[in-house]
């Protein structure tokens, strides 16, 4: 009687599991939101990421608003997207500014009438020790990976409430779930980011405004010429540079693009990208301690603190050295190129490895 019994809760229980796995399919094949005529505002549109989700967006007949703070790089992203006849507006704005926040979304809905769809992407990473941080970082990584974010999500959801609809995508990073050393400052604002859509989608949802959180692993955007490294920053930025660039490591910015993009218009509540993050994801879920540990081990391979004065960021460009650019970073080299990230270098050799 208990081994039929047994039985019976075993059948009950894989046929739960099959009718949700079901359930998750049907799901991820929804079509969801239409895009063609809606208002897409994109935050560091001009590059990168941003960029490679634009074009995305255009290719499914969204209305493009592009939000950047460099004019000339705006000027030339919209360039390229007019070519091939997509409709595209651009807006200068310092994110870091709360009163040129308020003004650029007036600014827009005067201009289009609407916003149906607002992707939180502007970013900015600063790598290296814990030591070589100030205050001032943390202030200007959460100014930008949170307060912009909020405040934006602020004056925008009256008018998403209004029209009865809305999507609204957060781009956090797996940084925003797991901690990564020498990423100190940057974890700690995309983990506040993280925590605030995933609070936001529960309380919009009533409005008809889905939340979407992205955290993406690493991606080939050419990003890590851009990035700010402290410490031995030549070091900093020859991990970081190879990292974003390998084929095992990190995922193509078209090909995130367009997971985000589905995932937006499904109303998925998070998407994680990668294999590499999504294990990274469930493993510090399930045994943060076994995660932390490794992370320590992984940490005394990464540049020490040096004895000078290592506080002065430096770009990518300023962090050359026989490590980087290499034959092992030319992926994330030519993603440079693709994707509006050379900001008027010429484009960077191959290092000791071989020229172009």
């Amino acid at each position: 009687m208990i081994r039929r019994r047994s039985r019976k809760d075993a059948l009950l229980w894989w046929g739960v599991a099959g009718f949700a796995c079901a359930a998750a399919l049907l799901w991820r094949k929804r079509p969801g939101l239409a895009l063609r005529g809606r208002v897409a505002v994109i935050t560091g549109g001009s590059r990168g990421l941003g960029l490679a989700l634009a074009r995305e967006f255009g290719r499914q007949g969204a209305v493009l608003a592009l939000v950047a703070r460099d004019e000339a790089e705006l000027a030339e992203a919209a360039a390229e997207l007019s070519k091939r006849g997509w409709p595209v507006t651009t807006w200068a704005c310092d994110l870091a500014n709360a009163d040129e926040i308020s003004v650029l979304v007036e600014r827009i809905i005067a201009r289009h009438d609407r916003i149906d769809v607002l992707v939180n992407n502007a970013g900015e990473i600063v790598a290296g020790p814990f030591e070589t941080f100030t205050p001032e970082d943390f202030e200007r990584e959460m100014a930008i990976h949170l307060w912009a974010p909020l405040r934006l999500i602020q004056s925008v959801t009256p008018w998403m409430k209004h029209q009865g609809c809305g999507r609204i995508v957060n781009v956090s990073s797996i940084g925003g779930k797991i901690p990564i050393p020498h990423l100190s400052a940057y974890c700690a604002s995309k983990f506040a980011l993280a925590g605030l859509s995933a609070t936001l989608r529960a309380e919009l949802a009533k409005d008809g405004i889905a939340v979407t959180t992205v955290c993406p692993g690493l991606m080939r955007t050419g990003s890590h010429w851009n990035a700010w490294f402290k410490g031995d920053h030549q070091r900093e930025f020859a991990w970081f540079a190879h990292a974003a660039s390998m084929p095992g490591t990190s995922i193509s910015a078209a090909r995130a693009a367009r997971q985000i993009v589905a995932a937006m218009r499904r109303g998925d509540a998070e998407l994680v990208i990668t294999l590499q993050a999504r294990a990274a994801a469930l493993a510090w879920a399930l045994a943060p301690g076994l995660v932390s540990t490794i992370e320590t081990f992984a940490n005394r391979l990464l540049p020490a603190a040096p004895r000078w004065n290592g506080h002065a960021p430096k770009t990518g460009w300023d962090s050359c050295s026989k490590w980087a650019p290499s034959l092992f970073t030319h992926l994330g080299d030519r993603a440079a190129e693709r994707h509006n990230e050379l900001r008027g270098h010429p484009a960077p050799a191959r290092g000791r490895f071989g020229k172009r």
